[in-house]
């Protein structure tokens, strides 16, 4: 077993817990799927727990075998939401899915950013705003569902010398997405990525989910 999933080996065998499901018919529906999911995609490592999270989330079991893993992410991911480090999306479904309850983090969405640099240089509005939040990037938890292009920006920020916590890259189509996803798959970051042109905001949404869910599962162990 890796040293990421070790640390909350505790909490994958039977303990079961959605911070967002906050009514009993929620709750049971949600426990459910999560049953269904650990026969299927297995229950022994994190990286299990966000397989299981992500499929039940596309309805697709399949999604299991699409995902990467990079350099310890799920651990790398609670570390940094332990620090209160700032999450920062490509697309504002993106950060409205994010949970918002069991920590600390400020979510930042890039379209709030940047649109004098989108105008300047032509280029897509998630681009130019992580440009322009460059000086939020080292540290933070960047979650990418959308736009392959923004993935294309954090990467070629990353080769600079600009190294973010964790990315979670799960850009979604047929321009751009498999190729910045297989670029980010190289860099020395730790990463959670989709294989292909498969991707989008629930995959990117139920990644982060399930790592706060996993610092809630700590903190009230």
């Amino acid at each position: 077993m890796s040293k990421e999933s070790s640390r909350h080996a505790g909490t994958t065998e039977n303990t079961y817990i959605d911070p967002g499901a906050t009514t009993p018919e929620a709750y049971e529906i949600s426990k459910t799927s999560r049953t269904l999911a650990r026969k299927m995609v297995g229950n022994v490592t994190t990286e299990d727990r966000v397989r299981q999270r992500c499929s039940v989330a596309v309805g697709d079991f399949a999604m299991a075998d699409l995902l990467r893993f990079n350099s310890d992410p799920v651990e790398a991911t609670v570390e940094a939401l332990r620090n209160v480090a700032v999450i920062i999306t490509d697309i504002r479904m993106v950060h409205v899915g994010i949970q918002k309850k069991g920590h600390r983090s400020e979510i930042l969405c890039a379209l709030d950013y940047g649109s004098e640099i989108a105008q300047k240089r032509g280029i897509t509005r998630s681009s130019a705003g992580f440009i322009a939040l460059r000086d939020r990037l080292p540290g933070s938890i960047v979650v990418i569902g959308n736009a392959p292009s923004a993935l294309l920006t954090v990467c070629d920020m990353v080769k600079e010398g600009i190294h973010p916590a964790v990315i979670i890259g799960a850009p979604v189509g047929f321009v751009n997405a498999a190729e910045s996803k297989a670029l980010l798959r190289t860099l020395d970051v730790p990463s959670v990525s989709t294989e292909g042109t498969r991707g989008g905001t629930p995959v990117a949404v139920a990644a982060i989910n399930e790592c706060i869910t996993l610092l809630i599962e700590e903190l009230t162990a």
